[in-house]
């Protein structure tokens, strides 16, 4: 047990006062002989002051991180609360251009209390598609999934996105789901894509009946589009589909909808923020866009320089402060 500087002052007082001899007195008290003289020889050599309990010298690491950015990095989490550690150290990266890492955020926000227990557990798919995709517009994911608006009943979002970027291509509300909101959903999205030379991707849907029908079959082929469904009973197969949809409703679905038009709008901004502003953890913390659109390697090797650049002014910084305690010790 560690005794403050006014208790080992006690025990010298009571030493020096008692007739019963220091060692005999030390053994009443439990207190070792050794530890009382090295006290006692403190005492003699600085008085009271010496008494004090010895302060471990901190230790400095070259690449510790400054104060001001932990407090960046603070004031940052509190304005940007939807964003996990993993997110805030890459938007820091990229917009703020200076590195830190995912644990380095955890760390310092577990220590101000900023870090919570999740909302929602998420699961992730047992398997994976066995033909993974090495482009964009390879393979697209679609399917159906529905939401409810106050007074109006249920309405069907269907989606298109790409298998290799995870980039929403196109979505629609519908109130019903058919084969014709199929047809039209690609519609949409084959002329947001503007495909060259007659390249047509792949698509994947699961076996709901708007998907096995003969019309969307009839389209499909006239289309020269290869159309794979998932195996019955296992969501798996389109599972990127299926966690954007579940990301999706975690958000939209913590407010109520009053009018299928503010659905819309709500569905708009999910959309916008999923493509272009959520950092993405399977495709190397980029967003959907970045892929999509070919700006993913450019802005990896940005953060690699941003990286470098970082961790040397931390290395130079040590180093300059390490020489000037150096030469003030000597003096």
């Amino acid at each position: 047990m560690r005794l403050t500087q006014s208790e080992k002052m006690e025990i010298i007082r009571i030493v020096e006062s008692s007739e019963l001899g220091a060692v005999r007195t030390l053994k009443e008290l439990g207190i070792n002989k050794s530890t009382f003289y090295r006290w006692y020889a403190k005492y003699k050599s600085f008085g009271y002051d010496g008494l004090a309990a010895i302060q471990p010298k901190r230790k400095f690491f070259w690449n510790q991180i400054p104060q001001r950015e932990r407090q960046q990095v603070v004031e940052i989490a509190l304005s940007k609360p939807e964003l996990s550690p993993r997110e805030l150290a890459h938007h820091i990266t990229d917009k703020q251009g200076w590195f830190i890492s995912e644990s380095s955020v955890y760390r310092i926000l577990k220590a101000r209390g900023l870090i919570t227990s999740p909302t929602h557990i998420v699961m992730a798919a047992s398997n994976e598609f066995k033909d993974k995709t090495t482009a964009i517009n390879q393979l697209w994911q679609t399917d159906f999934t529905y939401l409810r608006v106050i007074g109006w009943g249920w309405y069907y979002l269907t989606t298109i996105l790409d298998d290799y970027s995870r980039y929403i291509i196109a979505w629609e509300l519908c109130k019903n789901m058919k084969s014709r909101d199929v047809q039209h959903i690609m519609d949409k999205a084959l002329a947001s894509t503007n495909l060259q030379n007659g390249h047509r991707p792949k698509l994947l849907s699961d076996n709901g009946s708007c998907y096995i029908s003969k019309d969307l079959n009839v389209y499909l082929n006239d289309l020269d589009i290869v159309h794979t469904r998932g195996k019955p009973h296992h969501p798996q197969t389109q599972g990127k589909i299926e966690r954007y949809h579940r990301s999706m409703k975690n958000v939209v679905k913590l407010e109520n909808y009053y009018s299928p038009g503010e659905l819309e709008r709500r569905l708009d901004e999910f959309i916008e923020y999923y493509n272009k502003h959520r950092y993405h953890e399977s495709i190397d913390n980029l967003t959907p866009a970045d892929v999509y659109f070919g700006r993913g390697q450019k802005i990896l090797d940005k953060r690699k320089k941003i990286k470098r650049t970082t961790l040397m002014k931390r290395r130079k910084k040590y180093m300059k402060e390490k020489v000037l305690s150096q030469s003030c010790f000597e003096m």
